[in-house]
């Protein structure tokens, strides 16, 4: 068995395909890594059971250095590989600068020669408006249109949009098309690391058109699968992995079902709102705002719009998961929904769609932009900035009290729509190009007022940040070497930081397994157990894939040049958590009481100390390797 990757030059339109052996490198993550060391490559490819009857093994997996996080970066997309396998190839790395914008297109209809062209484009043109669309949907459709004829079965595109011209945290965006070439109405994202912004900025390519008619030799006997599931769990595969994404499809413990419906469900007094200020309120204020706002309206509107009409699709690829819930042309998933929801002030369906497209069509990593647009937000709540700087005419609704759920939510979305806006049309006040923590230091120089501590990010070097995943957890703003994915265990239980160190990058470990081979992380429950003995029984791999991928986990580790929090809210983040399980989740541990205590004394000594125990933790459980 062997890797083969098409290196394209996007300076000179040259390439070569070059081979490598199963077991030199496993999958599209430690190639990645290898060609973003040799030549600052942005690479992209499937695993090695891509094609096969394994469940949710055709994700697209992304790497590179990425310029939102400042270090190397991997990001995925549901179902894209499963078109990618007709390449016949393994993984595309594209290095050098084209010399104008430009679509490359891969297609690959016979013999061992893939036709490899790289055609200028006027993406900018195409952004305003295309075909109905705009921004990365017009992108998508004009390529489609331009070079669908030449496929003989349907290809994929990938996309840019204008964020990854004007901001660093660009995506890379697709929309499922069916057989006969429609396009329907889910899109699949390579959203987190800006590696979007990497794709356009760093090689001027804005769109990719990839597919091809190889047949190779993926796995397909179902009976061999079978018998591996039956030995672990006593049930066939289709059953396992039927219990195992039960969450993403339909969960009648909640009666609703995705990570938007199953999330809000529980969500409680964990409640993340109006910019994280949420985590100062009472329990009791949390779980009132979480009834009346997200239960008896966002969360009804969602079930009764998409649970009960049974509006699921997959991502591309046969998955029982069918995790994409849509109520018309809007997809709703938890943390985008939720950066660009409640945390945006923001608790009413037709406001959040309106402003999650806007982000969509920009081709913005929607987390990381729903973060920065609560923090303007508070920003001006608090008279840290006026509305006039951001181009606006009025502030934010940003108190709970008194709030109407409709109008306050859709006058909010309008003052999102406008930030977005804004970043995408040179307000300085609204310079993205360099990330959040550098506009925070604009704003200073500006206004005079330390903006900087209501923003909530993990940062990376110098410039590197990344808005946290959506969960009320120390794992949600720990120093590892790769955030905003879930590189970390993101538990709500306490664990000493030491500990909880050592726990992430154990959680990393498992993780990278499954992105090297293309698994989808919401098939986990059986994947995390099973994928070892699938790849030394059916691909011949002997040497075990945990401590193969420990040393992956250390090789990016030893880049790790997290920062210590640098604002305020961060440090309150910490602290009210671990209050929060002292007074509501009743636990009663030595450590934790002597930790509250620390933080009540002196809140950022104990941050500092709680920050590098958990840094300590990570690189001591890596060192080895």
């Amino acid at each position: 068995m062997e890797l083969k990757v098409l290196h394209v030059d996007a300076a000179s339109g040259f390439y070569k395909l070059e081979r490598f052996p199963v077991g030199q490198f496993l999958g599209p993550v430690d190639l990645g890594l290898h060609c973003a060391i040799s030549r600052n490559a942005l690479t992209f490819g499937g695993g090695l059971f891509a094609g096969s009857v394994i469940p949710g093994s055709n994700r697209l997996i992304f790497s590179g250095f990425s310029p939102c996080w400042g270090g190397f970066y991997v990001s995925s997309m549901g179902g894209a590989a499963l078109v990618f396998d007709n390449l016949g190839i393994s993984m595309v790395s594209i290095s050098g600068r084209a010399h104008k914008p430009s679509v490359l297109v891969l297609n690959r209809e016979h013999g061992e020669e893939i036709d490899v062209g790289l055609h200028p484009v006027d993406a900018g043109a195409i952004w305003k408006g295309f075909d109905g669309e705009e921004g990365i949907y017009a992108l998508i459709r004009h390529a489609f249109k331009q070079y669908s004829g030449d496929y003989k079965e349907m290809p994929r595109v990938l996309a840019t949009g204008p964020a990854a011209l004007h901001t660093d945290l660009g995506a890379i965006g697709s929309v499922v098309t069916t057989s006969s070439g429609q396009f329907t109405h889910v899109d699949t994202w390579a959203g987190r690391g800006g590696l979007g912004s990497k794709m356009l900025q760093e090689h001027n390519v804005a769109a990719v058109v990839y597919g091809g008619t190889v047949i190779d030799e993926d796995f397909r006997d179902r009976k061999v699968v079978d018998e591996f599931f039956e030995k672990h769990y006593h049930k066939k595969m289709q059953i396992k992995d039927l219990e195992a994404t039960k969450k993403y499809r339909f969960d009648p413990e909640f009666d609703t079902g995705g990570t938007f419906g199953v999330n809000y469900a529980k969500i409680g007094g964990r409640l993340m709102a109006f910019n994280y200020s949420s985590c100062e309120w009472t329990e009791d204020e949390r779980k009132r705002v979480h009834k009346e706002l997200i239960l008896d309206h966002y969360l009804r509107q969602f079930n009764e719009e998409t649970i009960k009409t049974k509006s699921f699709h997959n991502c591309g690829e046969p998955c029982a998961a069918v995790c994409k819930k849509l109520n018309g042309p809007y997809k709703k998933d938890y943390e985008p929904y939720q950066t660009m929801g409640p945390l945006s002030g923001v608790f009413d369906q037709r406001a959040a769609e309106k402003l999650n497209h806007a982000a969509d069509a920009g081709g913005f990593d929607g987390i990381s932009v729903g973060g920065v647009v609560s923090w303007l937000m508070e920003c001006m709540d608090r008279d840290m900035l006026r509305p006039e700087d951001l181009g606006l005419t009025g502030k934010p609704v940003f108190k709970a009290a008194g709030f109407r759920v409709v109008e306050d939510s859709a006058w909010n979305a309008e003052i999102g729509l406008k930030i977005i806006e804004g970043m995408l049309n040179g307000n300085p006040m609204l310079d993205m190009r360099r990330g959040a923590r550098e506009l925070s230091h604009i704003i200073r120089e500006k206004t005079g007022k330390n903006v900087r501590d209501l923003l909530v990010c993990s940062s990376f070097g110098r410039h590197g940040w990344m808005v946290p995943n959506q969960y009320w957890c120390p794992g949600a703003i720990s120093p590892m070497p790769i955030m905003g994915k879930y590189y970390m265990y993101y538990g709500y239980d306490f664990v000493p930081p030491r500990n909880l160190g050592r726990m992430h990058a154990d959680r990393m470990v498992k993780e990278l397994i499954m992105d090297n081979f293309g698994v989808c992380r919401f098939h986990r429950g059986w994947a995390e157990d099973l994928l070892p003995e699938l790849a030394a029984n059916l691909l011949g791999i002997k040497d075990g894939l945990d401590g193969r991928h420990r040393k992956i986990a250390s090789r990016i580790a030893s880049r790790n040049s997290s920062v210590f929090w640098e604002g305020e809210r961060e440090m309150d983040f910490m602290k009210t958590y671990l209050e929060r399980c002292l007074a509501v989740d009743g636990v009663k541990r030595p450590e934790l009481d002597s930790w509250i205590d620390a933080f009540r004394k002196d809140k950022k000594a104990a941050a500092f100390d709680w920050w590098f125990e958990v840094f300590k933790g990570i690189h001591e459980s890596l060192r080895e390797y």
